[in-house]
This record gives C-alpha cells, sequence and structure tokens, in this order.
C-alpha cells in the first residue's frame, strides 16, 4: 500500500487530504500478475448524475474499412488518469489506506462517468481522423489504411503532442488480420471473431445421456430460427428415446450433432450487436463451469437472437464458492467478455439470472474482499438484474455444464466380500419375552410397532 501511494503522489495523480468523505482502498490482481489499486466508489457513483456521451457504434464505424488492406492497435496506458478533475471537486474522491488520507487530482477508474469522459476526450483528440484512418473506443485506437506507416506516424504524433502513452505490450503493428473489439478484420472484410462462439463450436461431442439432453435442451431454443430442425435433430431425438445412459455414436447423429453445432454459430441465428438496441445478458453457473449467452430483441415481431455466446470452466479455487458466489462470479466474467459492448452502452441492459438473491446485486448490505473488487468493477456497468427460473434458463445453463467430468461407468457391486458368511443374529432376549407374555400378555393398546416387555424382564432389558 506504501509503495503504491508513494508511487502515485509522486506522479502528482493523488495529494493528502482533509476531506469528509472517505471510500475504501484495495489491490485487484491483474492478468499479468501485479497489482492494481482501486477505490470503492459504489456509494459516490449512486449519487452522481450521469452523463450520456454516445460510445461509437463500433458496426457502422467499420464500414469505413473496405478498402483498408493494412491494421495496427493501440491500447492506452493509464487512461483515465490523463483526465484532470475539476477543480474544487477533488474532496469527492477521498479515500483512506493504512498510510493515511488521499484524494485524486486525476480521474480514476471506479467512476461512473470515467469511459463517458473519457471518450469524449479521445474524440475531440483524434477528431479530424476519426472514421478517416482511426476508430477510437475509450482507450483501444485501430488505425487502418493502405499507406500504414505514414498514418500511424500520423497517430502517434498525435498522442505525443497530449501527452498519452500506449502500452507496448498490447500494441500490434502493420498486420493484414487483427482482431478488434469482438470482430477479425481484414482486407477481405470483417467478420465476427470466434471467441464469440467457441463455447459452442467446440461444444464436446455428449457421451452421456444427460450430456446429451442438455445439448437438445439448448438446440429447442433456436429451433424456430433452423428450418426443418426436428427433422436435422431427428437422429438425436432418437438416442434420447433409447434411454442408454452411454451412447454410440452412428454417422446420422454425430453429423446432426456437427450440422447443430455450426447453426448455432452462423445467421438467422446468430446476430451482429446493434448498440442502438438494448442488451440482454443470460448467465447461469453449475458445479463445474459458468455460462453465458448475449443477445438482442430483433425483427418485427421481437425476438431473441444471439450475438455471442461464453463458457468458463471453473477453476479449483472458484469451485469452492457456494451458489450465489458462483452465480455473482458469472456475471462478473460475462461483463468482462462483452465490456466492449455493454460498457457505456446505449441503453441499460438486462441481466437474467436464476439466483434470486443476486437481484438486489447493487445494495449488498455486506460484501466480503473478493465481493468488494467484483462489485468495483459491476458497478461501472448500468443494468437490471432480473431472475428468472432455472427451468426457463436453459441457454446460459447448457454452456456452463460443457465442463462437467465425465464420470466412469459404474457397474453393480456387493457392499461386501463374496466369501463372507452372513447369518441371521437373533437377540436371546425375544424368546424370554415371548415366554414371558404367555402370562403377561401384550395390552390392547399396545401399539403395533412396539413391543411389550413384561415388567419382570424390565432389568434384563435394561441391562442388555
Amino acid at each position: 500500500v506504501s509503495a503504491s501511494i508513494q508511487e502515485e503522489l509522486a506522479k502528482g495523480f493523488i495529494r493528502p487530504s482533509t476531506s469528509p468523505a472517505s471510500a475504501g482502498f484495495f489491490f485487484v490482481k491483474k492478468k499479468d500478475g501485479g497489482l492494481r489499486p482501486c477505490i470503492d466508489y459504489r456509494g459516490l457513483n449512486e449519487m452522481t448524475v450521469k452523463y450520456r456521451y454516445p460510445l461509437p457504434l463500433v458496426p457502422s464505424a467499420l464500414e469505413q474499412l473496405h478498402t483498408a488492406k493494412i491494421f495496427t492497435k493501440l491500447d492506452l496506458r493509464s487512461a483515465y488518469n490523463l483526465i484532470r478533475i475539476r477543480a474544487e471537486d477533488e474532496w469527492k474522491t477521498a479515500f483512506s489506506t493504512t498510510s493515511g488520507h488521499y484524494e485524486y487530482l486525476v480521474m480514476p477508474f471506479g467512476l461512473a462517468n470515467s469511459p463517458s469522459f473519457f471518450q469524449a476526450f479521445i474524440n475531440e483528440v483524434f477528431r479530424d481522423m476519426l472514421n478517416r484512418w482511426v476508430i477510437v473506443y475509450i482507450d483501444d485506437i485501430l488505425i487502418f489504411s493502405n499507406s500504414y506507416a505514414e498514418h500511424v506516424r500520423a497517430v502517434l504524433q498525435r498522442l505525443i503532442k497530449h501527452q498519452l502513452y500506449a502500452k507496448e505490450e498490447k500494441c500490434e503493428f502493420h498486420l493484414d488480420t487483427i482482431s478488434f473489439l469482438g470482430y477479425v478484420i481484414s482486407s477481405e472484410g470483417v467478420a465476427m471473431d470466434e471467441r464469440k462462439v467457441n463455447a459452442v463450436l467446440n461444444w464436446p461431442r455428449p457421451t452421456t445421456l444427460k450430456e446429451l439432453q442438455c445439448f437438445l435442451g439448448f438446440s429447442n431454443f433456436y429451433r424456430r430460427f433452423i428450418r426443418h430442425f426436428s427433422t436435422v435433430a431427428a437422429s438425436l431425438t432418437a438416442m434420447v428415446k433409447k434411454g442408454s445412459s452411454r451412447l454410440t455414436w452412428s454417422q446420422p447423429p454425430l453429423q446432426a450433432f456437427n450440422d447443430l453445432r455450426l447453426r448455432f454459430t452462423t445467421a438467422p441465428i446468430l446476430h451482429h450487436p446493434d448498440p442502438d438496441k438494448p442488451f440482454v445478458v443470460e448467465v447461469d453457473a453449475s458445479s463445474t463451469g459458468v455460462g453465458a449467452v448475449l443477445s438482442q430483441r430483433q425483427g418485427d415481431p421481437p425476438k431473441l437472437f444471439p450475438c455471442a455466446y461464453y463458457s468458463h470452466k471453473l477453476s479449483s479455487a472458484e469451485r469452492n464458492y457456494d451458489v450465489g458466489n458462483r452465480k455473482l462470479l458469472a456475471i462478473k466474467l460475462a461483463l468482462e467478455e462483452w465490456r466492449h459492448w455493454l460498457e457505456g452502452a446505449k441503453h441499460p441492459f438486462t441481466v437474467l439470472t436464476d439466483h434470486k438473491n443476486l437481484e438486489y446485486l447493487r445494495s449488498p448490505k455486506l460484501l466480503n474482499h473478493r465481493q468488494a473488487r467484483w462489485s468495483l468493477f459491476i458497478t461501472r456497468f448500468h443494468f437490471l438484474v432480473t431472475y428468472r427460473p432455472g427451468s426457463q434458463n436453459v441457454k446460459a445453463g447448457a454452456l456452463s455444464r460443457i465442463h462437467e467430468p465425465d464420470l466412469p461407468t459404474s457397474s453393480p457391486e456387493t457392499v461386501l466380500p463374496a466369501s463372507m458368511i452372513v447369518a441371521p443374529v437373533t437377540w436371546d432376549i425375544m424368546t424370554e419375552i415371548s415366554e414371558a407374555q404367555i402370562q403377561d400378555p401384550t395390552p390392547a393398546d399396545c401399539p403395533d410397532n412396539l413391543v411389550y416387555v413384561p415388567l419382570t424382564l424390565w432389568p434384563r432389558v435394561l441391562a442388555e
């Protein structure tokens, strides 16, 4: 903590504070293993008037790329920290640590309006280049042209002029094919990034009846988009009707399985996201994985079409989470995966989950350290959590169960060794009770499921 504070002080990002406000301070582990300092600004964000600056319409911007052949991608370093906080508003960002009380002089991560304000700033920096040979989405910059050297130089000079810096390790220069915001861009055009559909394309062939039923349950939600679905899936449903716990695959059902996987990832099922329409994020978690589907309502009448799929195998530590935390992890991972569509979205989006307690996600009374980290990230998004019964949450549920282990088939076994001789054992006292009941018969009001013990045998029975 002390080293981080000293570094921020040296950069001029923060200063000691006497503010009455005080947000929590903690670290979040980065993908490269380092630690990122984070402030819990949930309280401040709740009171903040939202700045609705529009984020770029990526599909529209990509239409300008049809003649480009060379592409470069830049990722800005410490992007939000490059914007100065308005004088006399610094006290609102105050936070406490073990080494003191401080406030930000620059815009920190975690503020509700950070994405919108930075987009407005970066658009102004590149205004004369936008959609001519540059596309900027918050801190991601795409340079496209035929004379790549000239345009890359112009962009880098503009960054230097405004004291903006890129992360060298995340930059890609002069490529003929590049991945950008969920799209694969090349001289041949724009296509969907395969990572959006890998969860379905890599769906393993079911080996048990339960796994096949799970796949068909997922398929059934999209049957109205697949012509002659019943015919295509007939050989698979026939396997289910056989009821065999272990599956034997012949050519017809194998072809049907591969055909359905492919159809899920192509039109008319899979649609490009439309930023002008609200999104729906369906999430679920099992004991071994989490799954999610990004969807939108399109067409007339509106129907829910998938835009992307996501599946994640839980680590050994994540498997120890309780049900609520696994469901919360599913939301967090889905928002990370589709951040470029959901953060700063034009419309609030809906998260559908079968865990009712997550409806109160925005205002939990007590958070542990892990939940606090997740919550800090989640509060950057504007959405509503809605409960949907598990029986209706089939798509995300099926994706979450892809990672369930293939349990070995169990064959009937005896509990005791075959060589053991088992003989009935009779309690001797029962014979004595029967003989004593001749002189002292069982009372008429004695319950049928109890044994009447004559008074003369009480000491013996109690001793036994």
